[in-house]
């Protein structure tokens, strides 16, 4: 069911952030903080997004980034300083501000799997197209042509068969490409660890923009407000809908005023 930009719930939503004793902001990144772009090494975000997202931290707000991208990547892109917490690879690794990591790795016939699956995208032209992250090889076409993109689709699912049928991985349709991934982690786990950390009463809010974030939302459900952002809406189990960047900036202001600060 689509979702649309409902005043009342958001008004809710800060009335209940204003009296909360814990704050809690989970941040997905492409396409929510950063507008897609073909060049994923230069998905930076929207203009002041980062010095709001600062702005947040400083008052109190424990602030998350949970990407589909290898954490790392997040520490060069988002332009937040100091670099917030960030689970990275749908949850599989988790980079603390001050530098400790910890990452889940597959199991060996699943990185067995991932990495012949690899080696067949190498031997099919497929290099400048495929990331590889832990747990899981992700094959980008945001900028092609439908003519390019489909006939490659179509190989790439073939490609990725054995895995899926014969080693039990699976496949993640995400904005802009396919993620073939070992079982594990998700947005919804990395958000239920860490809603965990916190009380009943913390007022939390998960943003994030395609499929891979509905896990988040409906963990996040009954705990906090699930937030979808993007241009258009789509069908969605999140409680509103914001267009970036303008009313994912007022959202972000309204945060710091509920929290007490000059936005």
């Amino acid at each position: 069911m689509g979702v649309a930009l409902h005043q009342d719930v958001c008004a809710a939503f800060f009335d209940r952030l204003r009296q909360a004793p814990s704050r809690a902001l989970l941040l997905d990144y492409d396409g929510t903080l950063a507008p897609f772009t073909p060049d994923r090494d230069r998905a930076y975000p929207y203009p002041e997004i980062p010095e709001l997202v600062a702005k947040i931290m400083r008052n109190g707000t424990r602030v998350v980034l949970i990407s589909g991208r290898p954490a790392t990547e997040l520490l060069f892109l988002s332009g937040i300083h100091p670099h917030p917490e960030i689970w990275g690879s749908h949850g599989s690794e988790r980079l603390m501000p001050d530098g400790a990591y910890q990452v889940e790795p597959p199991l060996p016939d699943h990185q067995s799997a991932l990495q012949a699956a690899a080696s067949s995208l190498h031997a099919c032209g497929f290099a400048s197209r495929m990331e590889i992250k832990p747990g899981g090889i992700a094959v980008h076409w945001r900028g092609l042509s439908p003519q390019q993109r489909v006939p490659m689709e179509a190989k790439v699912r073939s490609l990725f068969t054995s895995a899926i049928e014969d080693h039990g991985l699976h496949l993640l349709p995400f904005d802009g490409g396919l993620e073939l991934r070992a079982p594990g982690k998700n947005k919804g786990d990395a958000v239920s660890a860490i809603l965990s950390d916190f009380g009943s009463e913390v007022a939390a809010a998960y943003l994030g923009d395609d499929q891979t974030d509905e896990n988040a939302f409906r963990a996040i459900k009954g705990r906090g407000i699930a937030v979808l952002v993007r241009p258009e809406p789509r069908p969605t189990v999140a409680d509103i809908w914001l267009q970036p960047p303008d009313q994912l900036g007022r959202f972000l202001r309204d945060w710091l005023t509920a929290c007490g600060a000059e936005a």
